[in-house]
């Protein structure tokens, strides 16, 4: 392949830009790799990872510390800071994936995916590798990114010196059973020098994700109105004494405890008392306490769907589960819960020890944090809407929306820790301008972000744009966006509430409606951010952002996606959606 002759003192179109930055990119890589490898005999460890919440990124820089005790040089890089030619000059490779919605690659991994999986890509003889996936069984797709790896990097000829390990979401003991495993055999043979572990914990935090901090509820105020269709909350949340940080853009995980009240109709509808004695996690624990506290009883895991099809004799849920069709299980499973599956087959009855082996562990949930710790040290903001409808005869709930919502008193503990997530931030430069797209509770990082701004006295121009059903209802921290406005700190404010008229109108479509100007924010340097609903919003976003940039630059749309790759290999396009 000729490289492209561009006249160094030429006007750059868009796409050579994007082409140029790349280019030098990946020279400036090659060449820090041809020098470490020159200057020293120790062998290079490359780690790589995909991650869309934090994992998967932990788990690669435990992975360094461990190949450093083993004498290995361990480079730590996102799947999103190499191409495919810098894999192909790596020689032992570990990679770590997580698997985001339905089987797809996180976003930090997807441009080296194409790349790897495109027909022009290089074979890979010269490498060692092995890969670590994280998932959730209660997916049908489980660990698909890291499967969908393991099997590319097998294809273009390197060689697999440990069998992937598929990690369910309680991870951490297979991780590291796999780095025990993986790590001294990627040392075998190399001339290493066998040095003691680092143990300063100086640098960890003493309250994690197995250790979660009791912290207290300062604030549960609504942020919607009495009158609107859904219920929105805002809370604040102390950590003062924990000794915990965080940063605008990361997430607080709050680990729930499950209504009592549903307890109650589980135990009756598999025939429990609720104070039978079971071992969990090593001790003995009433049935009532370990259903909640300890398990996920809202959502059936595969396993108790597949026991209650095969005790009830249900033709049609065994026909769906033989048949393995995923969207008609979805479609059947839609609005229905453990209970309600019960309740469908009431002459079934669980011993308290058959119903507990069937259920997963209860689960921390993940929220974007809609505070500045700069602005506000000791507590942590969050904006979140109360999961609650009508199906099948009963009211649902969410389990930890309303245990926030409904649960936690000034008495309640809410056990929590943090997720950094150290893409999604405010841009170093603060002269630089800042796009946001954050509809309904998308909004939390960029109030967060706002405010981030305000303290670092930041120069550069925000945009947000904001949506929801209806304005009268639904205008989220219409206050303090007003306030924001007036101080000059938030440039620009585009609003769409879909339902205040005939057509409904949402966020890209404003988007559209001002595309030059987006388009001279994104030239002048501009951040595109986009938070909230992964499935429809954030590729409706993306749809419209890809279409401001072909308008607008005159660009095919083959150019027009080299630049939204660019924006999102220079961090400057970056997504928080689940």
């Amino acid at each position: 392949m000729k490289t492209p002759q561009i006249p160094l003192d030429a006007p750059y179109s868009a796409s050579q830009r994007a082409w140029l930055s790349g280019f030098f990119a990946g020279m400036h890589t090659r060449m820090i790799q041809t020098t470490d490898s020159a200057s020293a005999d120790v062998r290079i460890l490359d780690i790589l990872y995909g991650s869309q919440t934090g994992n998967a990124e932990a788990v690669a820089n435990d992975a360094a510390a461990i190949a450093k005790t083993h004498g290995l040089k361990p480079v730590v890089r996102s799947m999103d800071e190499i191409s495919v030619a810098d894999l192909a000059a790596m020689e032992h490779l570990l990679l770590i994936t997580s698997t985001y919605g339905e089987g797809e690659m996180p976003d930090n991994a997807q441009l080296l995916w194409e790349s790897a999986q495109a027909d022009t890509a290089p074979t890979l003889p010269k490498l060692h590798y092995s890969v670590l996936a994280l998932g959730d069984t209660s997916y049908d797709l489980f660990c698909q990114a890291g499967k969908d790896w393991d099997n590319r990097l097998h294809q273009l000829g390197a060689t697999r010196v440990y069998e992937r390990t598929d990690c369910d979401v309680d991870f951490e003991e297979p991780a590291h059973v796999w780095l025990s495993a993986v790590i001294p055999q990627m040392a075998d043979g190399a001339a290493t020098t066998i040095v003691s572990a680092d143990t300063s914990t100086n640098d960890k935090p003493q309250y994690h994700r197995k250790n979660p901090f009791p912290a207290k509820m300062l604030a549960n105020r609504w942020v919607t109105s009495p009158d609107s269709s859904k219920e929105t909350r805002h809370y604040e949340i102390s950590i003062a004494g924990s000794g915990l940080t965080y940063e605008a853009g990361d997430a607080l995980c709050v680990v729930p405890t499950n209504c009592p009240d549903l307890v109650a109709e589980l135990l009756a509808a598999i025939g429990c008392q609720g104070d039978e004695e079971e071992p969990v996690n090593g001790e003995l624990m009433p049935l009532r306490e370990a259903l909640r506290t300890q398990f996920e009883i809202k959502n059936p895991s595969k396993e108790l769907l597949e026991e209650i099809a095969k005790r009830s004799g249900d033709q049609e849920l065994n026909g769906l589960l033989s048949a393995g069709s995923k969207d008609q299980l979805s479609d059947y499973l839609w609005g229905r819960d453990t209970l309600d599956l019960l309740l469908q087959f009431p002459q079934m009855e669980f011993s308290a020890a058959e119903f507990i082996s069937l259920l997963k562990p209860l689960q921390h949930r993940a929220y974007s944090i809609s505070s500045s710790s700069k602005a506000y040290p000791d507590t942590v903001h969050l904006t979140v809407a109360s999961v609650r409808y009508d199906s099948h005869n009963r009211q649902h709930k969410g389990v930890c929306s309303t245990f926030l919502a409904d649960l936690v008193t000034s008495d309640t503990e809410v056990r929590c820790f943090f997720t950094p997530n150290k893409v999604f931030r405010v841009p170093e430069d603060n002269s630089l301008p800042m796009i946001m797209v954050g509809p309904g509770t998308g909004i939390a990082p960029f109030r967060a972000f706002l405010q981030e701004r305000q303290c670092r006295q930041a120069t550069g121009k925000n945009w947000l744009f904001f949506g929801d059903r209806n304005a009268a209802t639904d205008f989220l921290y219409q206050d303090e966006l007003a306030e924001m406005q007036a101080s000059g700190l938030l440039t620009r404010l585009d609003l769409a509430f879909s339902r205040d008229q005939a057509e409904k109108i949402y966020v890209q479509d404003k988007m559209l409606d001002n595309a030059a100007e987006l388009f001279a924010w994104l030239e002048a340097g501009g951040y595109f951010f986009v938070c909230g609903d992964a499935y429809r919003m954030a590729k409706d976003v993306d749809k419209a952002l890809h279409e401001v940039i072909a308008q607008q630059g005159k660009l095919s749309a083959e150019q027009a996606a080299e630049y939204v790759n660019h924006l999102k290999k220079t961090k400057r396009y970056v997504r928080d959606v689940y």
